[in-house]
Parts: structure tokens; sequence; C-alpha cells
């Protein structure tokens, strides 16, 4: 098994949770990436102050896993700043967005895959692999499709079942 370190931002709490199931299911290290200002506004304006000085260095690690948000179709600074700080330390990184945006939506101009674009562009050198776990596959699926409902949802260990359960678990197969 790799060396992983699983990092993460959260602002509501579901990439917290998301990272947590992943540093448990891997057995790995799990460290919080936290910007010097928590400012929503800033966080998605891309003026940010940067980020705090890590517990761990990513360098002893073979691989980051990189949880974060995927809020209004950007690519925000605390996650940018962390893997431009760390870029040529480690040889292998997963991006994992516990998002909003659904499978069906995802290429919309909010949609997780318009992100992963801007990151695969930001960061052509870096190995990187890309994948979402929409909150909306906790949801019913007649509010599905109600941004107010999709932004009220949590991750919790009430709704980690069914078809979210189904796609975390493939998705550690695969980075296994």
């Amino acid at each position: 098994m790799k060396n992983t370190l699983v990092t993460y931002y959260s602002h509501t709490g579901n990439n917290r949770f998301l990272a947590r199931q992943i540093a448990d299911n891997l057995e790995a290290d799990i460290e919080e990436i936290k910007p010097v200002v928590n400012a929503q506004l800033l966080l998605l304006s891309g003026l940010g102050l940067g980020i705090k000085k890590l517990q761990k260095n990513p360098a002893d690690y073979d691989r980051i896993i990189v949880c974060g948000p995927v809020w209004m179709g950007s690519f925000i600074y605390p996650l940018r700043n962390f893997m431009k700080k760390y870029q040529n330390q480690v040889k292998e990184w997963l991006f994992i967005s516990c998002c909003g945006s659904s499978y069906k939506l995802k290429d919309d101009k909010y949609g997780h895959e318009m992100v992963f674009r801007k990151i695969r562009e930001t960061f052509p050198e870096m190995n990187i692999q890309c994948r979402a776990l929409p909150i909306t596959m906790t949801m019913p699926d007649d509010q599905q499709e109600d941004p107010k409902a999709m932004m009220e949802t949590r991750l919790t260990e009430e709704n980690f079942k069914g078809l979210y359960l189904e796609k975390f678990n493939e998705l550690m197969r695969e980075i296994a």
C-alpha cells in the first residue's frame, strides 16, 4: 500500500467527513488545509492570503489525496495554494470533491468537471487524477436539482450509504 497523506479543506464539513472516511479506509495520515483567512468571499475571489503551515511534510509521502469543494465552478485558493506549494515534492496526486454538481450536470458552467479541467490546466506537469462524489447522491430524487436543498445537505454517518457508499467503495478499490 502506498504511503498516503489525505488533506482537505472543508467549509461545511462535507469534505472533512469524506477525507476522514478515505483516511480510515486507506489507513492514511490526514491533515486539514487551513487558509490564513477563512472568508468565503476571499476563497471565491482567488485573492487568498495563503495557507497555514502543515504539521506533516507532504514530501514524506508517495501520494497526496486532496479533498475539497467545488464552489460555483471555482478552484478555490486554499486548494490551489496547497497544490502549488507542494507540486514538485509529491509524485502522485488525487483530487476528490464532495460537491454539489451531479454527474448529470458535471459539464455545466458550475460543474465539477469544469473545475477538474482548471486543475489539470493549472498543473499540467503534475500526475493528478480528479474524482467527484456529489452530495446529491445522498438526496431524494425529487430534491437533487434543488439548489437550496443541495446547499443544506451534509454528508453524515446517516446518509453515507446507498449509491454514495457504492461509489465511494468503487473509488477506494480503484485507488487502494
